[in-house]
């Protein structure tokens, strides 16, 4: 069972990856990142609600505290979307994909300003190696030309954030009903946020598009099949191996733009990489052995 489970959040980090790349073709058409983002969503809608309908016992869908803890999580999914789109656009998707990871930084560092957990020099240490990732990564040093725009840096960092206000909504909200009655809300509250977001007409235009496919594909993996198989999938793996397990997605990611995109990443993005996947890693094993954080922070989810 262990095993399947561990499986079930590779799989789900690996169709995470996949959701970024895709999501990068699309854009690279010229598809906006909050119509990408919407689509996303819609289609993931689609299948909660089916998981809802299969497995309706133990809702919680009647008390008030599963809502407003759902509304915040499907905030945070929202601007999850959208912002680690946007970052992919003015950037690169390894660049993207690797900001949004760092989603562990900002739940620790909420968990210290809410007291949840206790700050120790090699947690400050792990923080301070995914910083020197971000700078070696973005090359935000050099005072030429880059690729990578500051909006990209900030909209993946944010991404990241938003994340964490995802976990830390879900996790609140799992105490008082099902996993699927919460990712329904969630879902259902980012379609209503990104339909006022974008061109209306662009959103219309791709119902009739030949791209359809791939913005049905981008929806099954990206939001409706990885995230069931990810909650599935943590019932029964320790947050110590989910944590490195989801270095799938970032990874998967990163190949799927330098092989089908021709991104590509020059040493010292390699070695900020290497940083930030490493010390949030580790960040992870050592969130696996809280008694108080448990899994709310675990496995570095990204999208």
């Amino acid at each position: 069972m262990a095993r399947m489970s561990t499986a079930f959040v590779a799989l789900a980090a690996l169709c995470w990856g996949l959701a970024g790349g895709i999501g990068g073709m699309l854009m690279a058409d010229g598809w906006s990142p909050f119509v990408v983002s919407f689509y996303r969503g819609a289609i993931g809608l689609l299948f909660v609600l089916a998981w809802l309908l299969v497995r309706p016992g133990g809702s919680g869908l009647a008390r008030s505290r599963l809502w407003v803890w759902s509304v915040v999580a499907g905030l945070g999914v929202a601007g999850n979307f959208s912002f680690y789109f946007t970052s992919i656009a003015e950037g690169s998707i390894a660049v993207a994909a690797t900001l949004m990871y760092c989603a562990p930084v900002f739940v620790y560092l909420l968990s210290f300003a809410l007291k949840l957990e206790r700050p120790t020099p090699s947690k400050w240490v792990s923080m301070a190696l995914v910083l020197l990732g971000i700078v070696l990564l973005t090359g935000v040093y050099e005072t030429g030309a880059n690729d990578i725009t500051l909006l990209g840096i900030v909209t993946g960092l944010l991404a990241g954030v938003s994340y964490a206000v995802f976990i830390f909504g879900f996790k609140r909200a799992a105490a008082h009903g099902s996993p699927q009655a919460i990712l329904s809300i969630a879902f259902a509250l980012l379609v209503i946020v990104l339909a006022w977001g974008g061109d209306t007409g662009e959103k219309a235009a791709v119902l009739t598009s030949t791209r359809w496919p791939l913005f049905a594909t981008l929806g099954v993996l990206g939001a409706g099949l990885s995230f069931i198989l990810y909650i599935l999938g943590l019932r029964a793996t320790p947050p110590t191996v989910a944590s490195i397990v989801a270095m799938v997605e970032p990874i998967t990611a990163s190949l799927f733009g330098v092989a089908l995109l021709n991104q590509d990443l020059n040493g010292l993005q390699i070695l900020g990489m290497g940083l930030i996947l490493v010390a949030v890693t580790t960040l992870g094993a050592k969130e696996g052995g809280s008694q108080r954080q448990t899994r709310w922070a675990a496995g570095s989810l990204s999208r």
